[in-house]
């Protein structure tokens, strides 16, 4: 039984991508929503990993650039089924919000001025729920003691106090230190706390340093050569590998982050119109999934792509394009990851940055999700009403979006 959950196998790998197919039909609310999607039907219902583990893989992908909750759903479908499930787990999540703005930019109609505001109001209200439940079931589980509370304390006052990555980066940061001095000298819960918070062996695909390496290099190799590729070829795809590529390795801090770099690349140099540029961010912020699939609408506009054929084939390209990088880096980091993440004082420093992730993750609640969207009381008593259908009546977080938008459209409208 254990060599079959450690091969990966192609139903294995179906199992991942119907899973997540099912969470990027209905993860809205941006990245940390959708961390705390996965958290609450792959981590808990489905008990693919304790909390600590999940809490640091989430932690790893903060440190990577790219879109971090897209990279947490590959290392998930990684270590569940090896290659073919990381692949799975991206193509689930990514699928269903690619398609529908590859078909938008097609079309060039105008999704956010065709949704209802009740219906989105009601969609940002069920996000707020989610990660409230997500991030109190953390903050119970990896922060049993007064020393990982203050922890998670410090991260969410730093957050508030420091936006952005740089702000994102010294939490972890004092989160890992907090934990590799105070955890390591008086470890509060024990020395067997700090083990069982990693993954079992067992579960942990077999990725070589060769392989890791390789993929590093490859990352580097295409950085360098892609902007020379395109400056001298006359295949008209080349310049958009390129951008989107480079865009892809290049962005911190989340797939907000992405949009003043499209921006520049694309509005400036006159391939994208600035008005349909902003009409389509609009309509990737009313559907679920990760914002980089912004990349299909914009590729499925670009001027060179005339025909319907060609703008398909464009989308298509803009978003291997852009994703391409976070899966050679997962996969570069992987094994050194799992390596590193055995030694004792790198297991308390992992308990401290995972602490620290809760209060990086109460921040973001706060602000700008909570105080972005309970405008009144409707909104609050909604919200209310969604985090009790989540905890005390063990709703889906489909069943909470559902809910949720359908009452945003009949009351909130």
């Amino acid at each position: 039984m254990a060599s079959a959950s450690a091969t990966p196998s192609t139903p294995s790998a179906m199992s991942v991508f119907w899973d997540f197919l099912k969470l990027g039909l209905t993860s809205f609310g941006g990245p940390v929503a959708h961390l705390a999607y996965f958290r609450a039907e792959l981590v808990q219902r489905r008990q693919w990993m304790s909390e600590a583990a999940y809490a640091q893989l989430v932690a790893l992908c903060q440190f990577l650039p790219g879109p971090a909750s897209s990279q947490v759903g590959m290392a998930m479908g990684l270590q569940r089924a090896g290659l073919p499930g990381m692949a799975a787990a991206w193509l689930g999540f990514t699928l269903p919000s690619a398609l529908a703005l590859a078909l938008l930019g097609v079309g060039l109609v105008h999704l956010g001025s065709g949704v209802p505001s009740g219906v989105l109001q009601g969609l940002k209200i069920a996000a707020v729920a989610v990660v409230f439940h997500a991030v109190w079931g953390m903050a119970q589980q990896l922060c049993p003691d007064r020393a990982r509370k203050l922890v998670l304390l410090l991260g969410l006052a730093m957050s508030l106090a420091v936006s952005g990555f740089v702000g994102q980066l010294g939490v972890l940061l004092m989160g890992g230190l907090w934990g590799w001095w105070w955890l390591g000298r008086h470890d509060p819960r024990g020395a067997a706390s700090a083990v069982d918070s990693t993954p079992p062996a067992s579960a942990t695909p077999a990725i070589s340093r060769t392989l890791a390496l390789s993929c590093l290099a490859v990352l580097v190799g295409l950085l360098l050569l892609l902007p020379l590729w395109a400056q001298h070829s006359t295949q008209p795809l080349a310049p958009l590998v390129d951008t989107f590529f480079r865009t892809g390795a290049l962005v911190f801090g989340g797939g907000h982050v992405v949009l003043p770099l499209l921006q520049a690349e694309l509005v400036q140099p006159g391939w994208v119109d600035a008005n349909t540029f902003v009409a389509g961010y609009g309509a990737t912020q009313a559907v679920p999934g990760p914002l980089f699939t912004f990349a299909a609408f914009l590729g499925s506009v670009m001027p060179a792509a005339p025909s319907l054929l060609s703008s398909l084939t464009y989308a298509t390209v803009a978003v291997l394009a852009i994703f391409a990088p976070s899966f050679l880096l997962v996969v570069g980091v992987w094994p050194f990851w799992q390596q590193v993440q055995q030694h004792r004082r790198v297991q308390h420093a992992l308990q401290g940055i995972n602490a620290a992730v809760v209060g990086l993750l109460a921040a973001v609640l706060i602000q700008p999700m909570a105080l972005g969207t309970l405008h009144n009381p409707q909104d609050m008593l909604l919200c209310l009403a969604a985090i009790v259908a989540i905890k005390s009546w063990r709703w889906a977080p489909w069943m909470v979006v559902a809910a949720c938008a359908s009452l945003g459209w009949l009351v909130l409208a």
